[in-house]
C-alpha cells in the first residue's frame, strides 16, 4: 500500500454525535487517512464512544480543555508530511485530502492550502469562500490559486514541518480567530498560503457552541495578534478601528479587558513581522475590517 501523506487531526469538547458523524465520513475516505483525535476534556462519554466506534483512530485524552492547542498535541504524533486539520462538525471530501498533498509536492514553497467550505445540510458555499476566491493579495507566478494572509483551521492542510517549526497554535489565544498568528509566522518564515477552490471541506456546525464566548475570543485574539505583530502605527490604527466598530456590549468589553491585562506578556513577545509580510497585511485589511465586522457582530 502506499504510504499516506496526511493526517487528519481533530479536536472535540463534548460533542459526541457530531464526533462520531464526522469520523464515519473520514474512515469512508480513498485516501484512508491516518486519524487522531485530541479529545479537549468531554464529559458526555466521547473519547469511550471514539474507541468503541473507531478503534482505528489515535486517541488522545489530555484531561482537560486545551482549546487549539490540542492540535499541537495531536500533530506531535504525526509521521506524514501534511497534517489536515478539521473540526468535530465537519469533514473533507473525498480527493480533497490527495488533491491538496498533490499541489504541496509540487509547490515547495507553499505552506498550507485551504479549501472550499460547504454548509451542510443545505449544500451552500460559506460567505467566506467568496473572500477566498477575491483575496486581493499577488502571490509568485508559480503560485497554483489566490494568495491568503490566513487560513481556516477546519478546511486546511499543511506542511508538519512548517507547523512544527513556526510553534503551532499560540497557547493563549484558545479558540476563536488563533490563526491569524500562526499564519503570520508562516509568511515570516517564507511560505507561501493558498486557496483551492477544487478542494471542499462539508461543515454541519453543531448547536453545542457558545457563541459570544467565540466572539469575546475572537475580538480579543485580533488585539493580541495585532500588539503582537504589527508595527506601532498599525496596530494603533487596529486597536481604535475595533474599539469603534465592535458592539457596544458586554462581550466587546471582556474582550477588550482579557487583552488589557495580558499586555506585560504581549510586550515581553512582541516580534515585529518583516516589511514584505507587513505590506500584505495592509493590503488585505479592507477585506478584513468588513469580514471582522460581520463576525464581531454574529
Amino acid at each position: 500500500m502506499t504510504r499516506p501523506r496526511t493526517t487528519v487531526v481533530v479536536i472535540t469538547h463534548n460533542r459526541r454525535r457530531e464526533l462520531l458523524r464526522t469520523l464515519d465520513h473520514l474512515a469512508r475516505l480513498p485516501e484512508r487517512p491516518p486519524v487522531i483525535v485530541t479529545d479537549n476534556g468531554s464529559a458526555d462519554g466521547t473519547a469511550e464512544a471514539v474507541a468503541r466506534h473507531h478503534p482505528q483512530v489515535r486517541l488522545l485524552r489530555p484531561g482537560r480543555n486545551l482549546g487549539a492547542v490540542g492540535r499541537n498535541l495531536a500533530v506531535r504524533q504525526v509521521d506524514t508530511p501534511y497534517v489536515a486539520f478539521c473540526d468535530d462538525d465537519s469533514w473533507w471530501a473525498p480527493g480533497s485530502l490527495a488533491g491538496a498533498a498533490d499541489l504541496l509536492d509540487e509547490h515547495p514553497g507553499l505552506g498550507t492550502v485551504t479549501a472550499r467550505i460547504v454548509v451542510e445540510p443545505d449544500g451552500v458555499d460559506d460567505p467566506v469562500v467568496e473572500e477566498l476566491r477575491r483575496s486581493p493579495l499577488t502571490g509568485p507566478p508559480w503560485l497554483p490559486g489566490p494568495a491568503l494572509g490566513s487560513f481556516l483551521a477546519a478546511a486546511t492542510v499543511l506542511r508538519t514541518d512548517a507547523f512544527r517549526a513556526a510553534g503551532g497554535f499560540h497557547p493563549r489565544l484558545w479558540l476563536g480567530g488563533e490563526e491569524e498568528l500562526l499564519a503570520a509566522d508562516l509568511a515570516a518564515a517564507g511560505w507561501w498560503l493558498t486557496y483551492a477552490d477544487h478542494l471542499t471541506v462539508h461543515h454541519h456546525p453543531s448547536v453545542m457552541r457558545d457563541a459570544t464566548l467565540r466572539r469575546t475570543h475572537g475580538i480579543r485574539n485580533t488585539l493580541w495578534f495585532t500588539w503582537l505583530r504589527r508595527p506601532a502605527g498599525p496596530a494603533l490604527r487596529r486597536t481604535v478601528h475595533l474599539a469603534r466598530t465592535v458592539p457596544r456590549d458586554a462581550a466587546s468589553l471582556r474582550a477588550f479587558a482579557e487583552a488589557a491585562a495580558a499586555l506585560p506578556w504581549v510586550l515581553r513577545e512582541r516580534r515585529v513581522l518583516p516589511q514584505e509580510v507587513e505590506s500584505r497585511l495592509r493590503l488585505l485589511e479592507p477585506a478584513q475590517r468588513a469580514s471582522k465586522a460581520r463576525r464581531y457582530t454574529g
